[in-house]
């Protein structure tokens, strides 16, 4: 059969199986099962568990369920509230005003979470009630919301930028310092945005509060302490070359357990809870992992990667044309499964015409991290929408009306690292020797 057709109805089983609801690690095995006893003479049970076991015997995964832990921790923390009081005495005078906490407020939990839903979880049960309580533009406030909390995904530690590094064998420190410039651009274009639609509709914002005395804007400003404290720890040591991701993860537990220590919040249950959280969250993470490594073997034995990218190839696309696709194809598919899955799912299809374009693997990385942000905001399987649709009650169509603008600035800011590809590289480029 040729293999063209073979690919055809692969993936037409691989939209079935998903369609019917089942989990993704249930549908990539079983994909993979059908490929390896239908189109392969090789022997499926050994194929079967050596590759199981060389996807879950990766020391870069182990810094996994460490950092979704952290993030658990934190999410049950008083974290929030300090950094809106922290925050937002600084943010009264800027255009926006305090539109502005719910960005950078996104920004810093980033930087401890890793986590997109934790992000925007956290944040917004703090921001949302304060901002309506103040008269604020509620789809603006959600907007920003929806759109800045997709940043825990690109910030470091980027839970989806170590699952990126283990499935292609690249750097997860040049990763999560490759994050950082595309991250804080991100934060700029928001709140650039924020500045010039308030300076617009004047009429939509409540009016302005007090300014705050400058001695009192430095006193709150103390409650930011733990959580700057937090990021140095972790981030700080391993661009300083002092611990690996993974032993920086475990650091950030236990930063994370003195803080939640000191504020109040490390009771047994939320103990108990976070680490539960942790564990599902880190089983659900490996199972389709390993079902995303037998499906690449099982493609690989099939040769279809091969002949795609060689058909690829025979169109003569060039890179940029060849991103211009990839681009429409992530946001599509991320409309349907979450950033994870369409990570470790087109991984080994996509990276040979990735190599064979001559795009750098840890620029590619956060591209496709940046992308896979913009579907987080997109229907029907948007995780963002979910999680605001939660929160506020409205239609996540109506939450995804809200979103729009920052899915248009995500564009944009793809289309600036692909412009300026040094953007994401400068930093791993000049600060990590090796």
């Amino acid at each position: 059969m040729d293999l063209s057709l073979v690919a055809f109805f692969l993936g037409l089983g691989m939209l079935a199986a998903l369609a019917t609801g089942i989990w993704v690690g249930v549908a990539l095995f079983g994909v993979a099962l059908v490929a390896m006893m239908t189109l392969v003479s090789a022997p499926t049970g050994p194929v079967l568990a050596t590759t199981v076991w060389g996807a879950a015997n990766s020391w870069d995964l182990t810094a996994l369920p460490m950092f979704i832990w952290m993030g658990e921790i934190l999410f049950r923390s008083r974290l929030s509230e300090d950094m809106f009081a922290g925050l937002s005495p600084w943010m009264r005078n800027l255009p926006g005003r305090l539109l502005h906490v719910n960005i950078l407020g996104c920004g810093i939990f980033a930087a401890v979470s890793g986590s997109s839903a934790a992000t925007t979880a956290t944040i917004g049960k703090m921001s949302l009630p304060e901002l309506k309580r103040r008269g604020y533009d509620e789809a603006m406030a959600i907007g920003t919301l929806a759109g800045s909390g997709t940043l825990g995904l690109l910030i470091p530690p980027s839970i989806i930028l170590i699952v990126y590094g283990a499935a292609t064998e690249q750097s997860i420190s040049r990763l999560f310092m490759a994050g950082v410039l595309p991250g804080a651009m991100l934060c700029v274009l928001f709140m650039g945005y924020v500045v010039l639609w308030s300076m617009l509709n004047r009429s939509r914002m409540p009016e302005a509060e007090a300014p705050v005395p400058f001695f009192e804007r430095v006193k709150a400003t103390r409650r930011l302490v733990p959580v700057i404290g937090l990021i140095a720890g972790v981030i700080g040591s391993i661009y300083a070359g002092l611990a690996a991701p993974t032993e920086a993860a475990a650091i950030g537990v236990l930063l994370a357990l003195i803080l939640s220590f000191f504020s109040g919040t490390l009771t047994r249950q939320n103990f108990t809870d976070a680490l539960l959280g942790a564990t599902r969250t880190s089983c659900m993470i490996a199972f389709i992992l390993a079902g995303a490594a037998f499906l690449t073997v099982a493609m690989g034995y099939t040769g279809i990667p091969r002949e795609l990218a060689g058909w690829i190839g025979s169109l003569g696309l060039s890179p940029l044309q060849l991103l211009a696709a990839l681009t429409v194809f992530f946001v599509v598919l991320g409309c349907f499964l979450d950033g994870i899955s369409v990570v470790v799912l087109t991984t080994s299809v996509i990276l040979p015409m990735v190599e064979q374009a001559g795009l750098d693997l840890i620029w590619f990385g956060i591209y496709l991290v940046l992308v896979v942000e913009m579907s987080q905001i997109t229907p029907p399987v948007g995780f963002n929408l979910f999680v605001l649709q939660g929160m506020t009650g409205h239609n996540i169509f109506r939450v995804a009306r809200m979103a729009l603008p920052f899915f248009l600035l995500m564009v944009l800011a793809v289309a600036l690292i692909v412009a300026f590809p040094q953007i994401a590289l400068w930093l791993p480029e000049n600060m990590l020797s090796n």
